[in-house]
């Protein structure tokens, strides 16, 4: 395996720090810190300003701070303590021996590696290479890994400019530009040979040869790779292969796809690991298989016919895109144009490379599908929830003509939420005294989460309003400072002051801005929200957030119309929009609401996991019941919900005008005649009880199931090592016990 420099970033970096501060260099190169007790104050304390400048950045944050400074902190007697404790802390966590993974199934840690490649990896916020919750998916996945002790490691591509950021003009109309990220500046390390001399691999594309490096984060005990081609000896158009997340036309999206796919493979090869599974996470990734299939034919000499079996049984797949429209596909010319040099490697000829594409075999016209590919060279394939399972059967049950729908071999996992990432410290504390220090450790144990409701009703609702009140101050801050860079005039800057108010019932809607999700629903009949947000005695105000896609003009739209309806005077206090959605905003807002919003079109939304993030904070959701939320929400006896609320009616139909009306109507009448008064019951000290009541309720429900300790444990069990799925599901229930 390729050696890194003999001066790794981190011992470089401690080389500039005194003496005690010497272990924040190993810590800052290391993403465990970003889910460790310590997380806020470790690298903000050194000069909180410049944390915020540079984007949460604790490598930049060393580098950047005075020598004068560091010494201060150096004789600072209880930072020091706390660099100690958090750094044996540290070092307990990557040398433990006693994982689950040990425990419960000591087999799998004897495995070869599994290599889990994603186009994006949401890890922190100065780390920007996600854009939504596929990439958050992906990192919260890492990071129960390494918990576990699951010998994992992930494949992705490190983006020069990553998704593109988002500023709103005066008009409301979003407009779209992106910054260099500096990665010589960043917690991760380029990898470097003996020599000093970078680690690359070499692809085609089209016809020119493409150089790629590899660079690694440590995300607690599993590795990321992260490949870039920008590089000095490259042409300048292949630099840009990892210019931009999702950025550019197909032509840019199928390189970068062979760069994950092909140059993920050669990646690993060239750093000595041979993975004992290939875990395609999303069809981008689905040219994996081919290059696992070249090598194996390279190797042996072997016919792809030949190989073909054991290629899939050493790939599996989740899907995430519940509409055929979702899926990447390619022409055949496009494909041509990549893989004509190519195919000959596999010995097969155009028809039959095409074939592996293919959704209906024979028509000299159908584009080749990354999802087909996917599933044809994948020995299990799972969606990210039961619904989403059905709907995947149904929608490729062309691949399988000879079995019925329900016999498609297309299972389901139900995503879950890294629990101590979206946990706020002051709720995970008030965990440590009535759910025992170790609940982050215990995360799938519903006896443990049992014990919320010891938590006396003041102490959860104190809490609970602080994290509001943070929430609060952080969305003015945002807002201030949106209206300030648009030149808005002075007034509109300082009403600042008074948007928003703590005491006043608070819904979250955060989200990627497509028209499928329906981000202005709400506003659908908007005399009735008028009267619902502008209640005099018992009001509601609206934190909005997210992205449209740069080319969904539609996505725009929604959110030009919710700026405008920011402006509405009757409610100019009751509704605020954040700017530039990343994982920090999206912390302040799952951490800080009472209620949680989302309403897709039902069955569009695959699974989801913002609303699981509030479960652990006490928030409670109020959305359509689809994904994860059909799996989550519960009702009593009366109907109603018990741990939230179900929009709209449990169906689809085609006709979209019809299903809109249905669910705005819902929405209103539940904010209307359960939502808002339950939320405004409360006693002569501000506790509304029923409400707390319900809090405890949804994280009864809900935190021991929807979190990625019981998803990785699923993932082990039923996908990576299914040979072992009789000795290790009955332990599943209590898996950290």
């Amino acid at each position: 395996m390729a050696n890194s420099s003999a001066i790794t970033a981190a011992r470089h970096l401690s080389e500039k720090l005194p003496s005690p501060l010497k272990r924040l260099a190993d810590l800052a190169y290391n993403y465990w810190w970003s889910w460790s007790g310590d997380r806020i104050s470790l690298f903000q304390s050194i000069d909180p300003q410049e944390w915020e400048r540079c984007g949460h950045n604790p490598v930049a944050i060393l580098e950047s701070a005075s020598y004068e400074r560091l010494t201060q902190l150096a004789e600072d007697p209880f930072y020091i303590k706390q660099i100690s404790a958090l750094a044996r802390e540290f070092d307990q966590y990557i040398n433990q021996q006693d994982t689950w993974v040990n425990r419960v199934a000591p087999q799998v840690s004897a495995l070869r590696p599994i290599a889990y490649f994603c186009a994006e990896f949401g890890i922190h916020e100065s780390l920007p290479v996600y854009s939504g919750g596929l990439g958050i998916l992906a990192g919260d996945h890492l990071k129960s890994s390494s918990d576990l002790g699951v010998p994992l490691i992930g494949v992705g591509l490190l983006y020069r400019q990553g998704y593109f950021r988002q500023r709103l003009n005066r008009q409301g109309w979003q407009e779209d530009y992106y910054i260099d990220n500096p990665f010589d500046h960043m917690p991760l390390e380029l990898i470097k040979n003996e020599q000093g001399e970078s680690v690359t691999i070499e692809l085609q594309v089209r016809q020119r040869v493409v150089k790629v490096q590899i660079w690694r984060v440590q995300v607690g005990r599993v590795t990321l790779y992260l490949l870039d081609s920008d590089r000095h000896d490259n042409d300048p158009i292949d630099r840009w292969l990892t210019g931009h997340l999702y950025g550019g036309n197909l032509e840019t999206r199928i390189a970068q796809e062979v760069v994950l796919g092909i140059g993920g493979v050669r990646a690993l090869h060239a750093l000595g690991i041979e993975p004992s599974v290939y875990h395609l996470n999303e069809g981008h990734a689905a040219f994996c298989t081919l290059e696992v299939a070249r090598v194996e034919i390279e190797r042996t000499g072997k016919s792809f016919y030949d190989i073909e079996a054991k290629v899939r049984n050493s790939c599996v797949f989740t899907t995430h895109t519940p509409v055929p429209a979702g899926h990447d596909v390619f022409s055949p010319d496009l494909i041509d144009s990549f893989f004509a040099s190519y195919w000959p490697q596999l010995r097969l000829s155009r028809e039959q490379f095409l074939a592996l594409g293919a959704r209906r075999l024979g028509d000299p016209w159908e584009p080749f599908g990354m999802t087909v590919l996917a599933l044809r060279m994948s020995r299990a394939c799972n969606g990210v929830s039961e619904l989403h399972g059905q709907v995947s059967r149904k929608m490729w049950t062309v691949l399988y003509p000879q079995r019925s729908e329900d016999k498609v071999p297309i299972g389901y996992i139900t995503n879950g939420v890294h629990a101590p990432t979206w946990t706020a410290p002051l709720l995970g504390d008030l965990y440590d005294e009535y759910l025992g220090e170790d609940w982050k450790n215990r995360a799938v144990d519903p006896k443990m989460w049992a014990k919320v409701d010891e938590i006396p009703d003041e102490e959860l609702w104190s809490r609970h309003l602080i994290l509001k009140e943070r929430l609060i101050a952080f969305t003015r801050y945002k807002v201030k400072k949106s209206r300030e860079l648009r030149g808005e005039n002075h007034e509109l800057i300082q009403a600042t002051e008074k948007l928003l108010d703590p005491n006043v019932l608070t819904i979250g809607f955060a989200r990627r801005f497509s028209p499928y999700k329906r981000g202005d629903l709400i506003l659908r009949d908007a005399q009735r929200a008028l009267k619902i947000f502008g209640n005099a005695q018992r009001p509601v105000q609206i934190i909005f957030a997210g992205k449209a896609h740069p080319a969904d003009e539609e996505g725009k739209r929604i959110i030009q119309r919710l700026m405008e309806w920011c402006h509405n005077s009757g409610i100019i206090n009751r509704v605020a929009f954040i700017e530039d959605y990343d994982i920090y905003t999206g912390q302040k807002l799952v951490q800080g609401v009472d209620v949680w919003l989302n309403n897709p079109r039902r069955p569009l939304e695959a699974s989801g996991t913002s609303g699981q993030k509030v479960c652990f904070n006490g928030g409670l959701n109020c959305s359509v019941l689809d994904g994860w939320w059909c799996e989550g929400y519960q009702a009593g006896p009366d109907g109603k919900g018990i741990n939230g609320w179900a929009i709209g009616e449990d169906a689809n139909t085609s006709d979209q005008e019809l299903q809109d009306g249905i669910d705005s109507r819902s929405l209103y009448q539940l904010l209307e005649e359960e939502i808002v008064p339950l939320y405004y019951d409360q006693d002569a000290q501000g506790i509304p009880h029923r409400w707390v009541q319900m809090m405890k309720t949804s994280i009864k429900t809900n935190a021991p199931l929807f979190n990625t300790d019981r998803m990785i444990a699923d993932y082990v069990s039923q996908v990576y090592v299914p040979e072992i799925s009789k000795s290790v599901e009955p332990i599943l229930a209590k898996v950290l016990l």
